[in-house]
């Protein structure tokens, strides 16, 4: 049986014809898979749309992709000292968010953990089945801190002040389903499902009158084990994005390395947490803030995220199955 998370107050969706028909578009895009499912207008056309789209996943990779040296974030990590780079609009956008998230959590989130990501084998650079040596590491920790970004608002331009390495991946998408879902809105696409790489936001309902249901990313269950209890969202009006420790790793020596590096340690963190969902308005913010839960662990995070009035589920290894916990917000959220 499912547990049924209902958002409290969404807007009243648009009505939706009994004989809409339910179309969907998929495809490739920053290094991972892309869906939308929506009701479309009959005036639209499903190729524009797809264009559209397009258009904006397009626009995050010119801007925020580490992979492509020709974005906006590459030329920046690879700007001379002392010397000062333009932001782009949406560049700007989601590195503010991205330092708020970093200040409230005291650094367990930090934009500027590119060095160690890389130096861990989990961006561009090769990957690696072991771990660095500490000098290695206390080089690469020495470029990171995300409080050496100084941004000159009056020219909307950010200081290079050497060796630093901004790396987006932990939000980047989220935003990119905040921007495929804000341009449907404005082509009069209402309701629709929008996905990237796990992240999702939707809004509206179906032609059956029912809200887009998702589940909720659940851990491997342990060998042997019990799963963790299987839970949908209605995702109207609501964005959820998921942080674990399972989609991507390495294992040495009878230890395993989880791509989410703690920048406090400038390791893969090594607690009992297993995931973290989050439900916000925006997925920018949920992406970001899941990512700090998830380098926080069940306990720290928890308190975090409730001092934050977050809507967050915490999902634990306990033995052979899982322990939970959530906030209030997301708790009022039960059906």
């Amino acid at each position: 049986m499912n547990r049924v998370f209902i958002p409290l107050s969404p807007s009243q969706p648009d009505p939706v014809p009994t004989d809409a028909l339910t179309e969907s578009l998929a495809g490739q895009a920053m290094g991972t898979s892309w869906s939308v499912k929506l009701i479309r207008p009959p005036q639209l056309d499903l190729r524009a749309i797809r264009d559209g789209v397009q258009l904006q996943l397009d626009l995050v990779i010119a801007q925020m992709s580490t992979w492509s040296a020709s974005s906006d974030l590459s030329r920046y990590n690879q700007a001379e000292a002392g010397s000062w780079q333009v932001l782009p609009a949406h560049f700007q956008r989601v590195l503010d968010c991205a330092l708020d998230v970093a200040e409230r959590s005291g650094g367990a989130y930090d934009p500027s953990i590119g060095p160690l990501v890389n130096l861990w084998g989990f961006g561009p650079d090769p990957a690696r089945s072991t771990a660095p040596d500490a000098v290695s590491l206390a080089q690469a920790r020495a470029r990171c801190g995300w409080q050496r970004v100084h941004i000159d608002r009056a020219r909307n331009a950010l200081l290079q002040p050497g060796g630093l390495y901004l790396d987006f991946s932990s939000i980047a998408k989220g935003y990119a389903v905040d921007l495929v879902a804000d341009y449907l809105r404005s082509i009069g696409v209402r309701s629709h499902l929008v996905e990237i790489g796990g992240e999702l936001r939707g809004h509206g309902v179906k032609a059956d009158g029912q809200p887009w249901w998702v589940g909720l990313e659940q851990p491997p269950a342990p060998a042997g084990g019990e799963p963790g209890m299987q839970s949908i969202v209605a995702l109207h009006g609501l964005a959820l994005a998921t942080s674990g420790d399972y989609r991507r790793y390495f294992e040495h020596e009878g230890t395993r390395y989880s791509h989410t590096i703690d920048p406090r340690t400038a390791r893969p963190i090594a607690h009992a947490l297993a995931s973290v969902a989050v439900l916000h308005a925006d997925c920018m913010t949920a992406d970001a803030w899941a990512t700090a839960l998830m380098v926080l662990g069940d306990e720290d995070g928890l308190a975090l995220a409730l001092e934050a009035g977050l809507a967050a589920l915490f999902v634990r290894r306990d033995g052979a199955g899982f322990r939970e916990s959530m906030t209030p917000a997301m708790q009022a959220m039960l059906s």
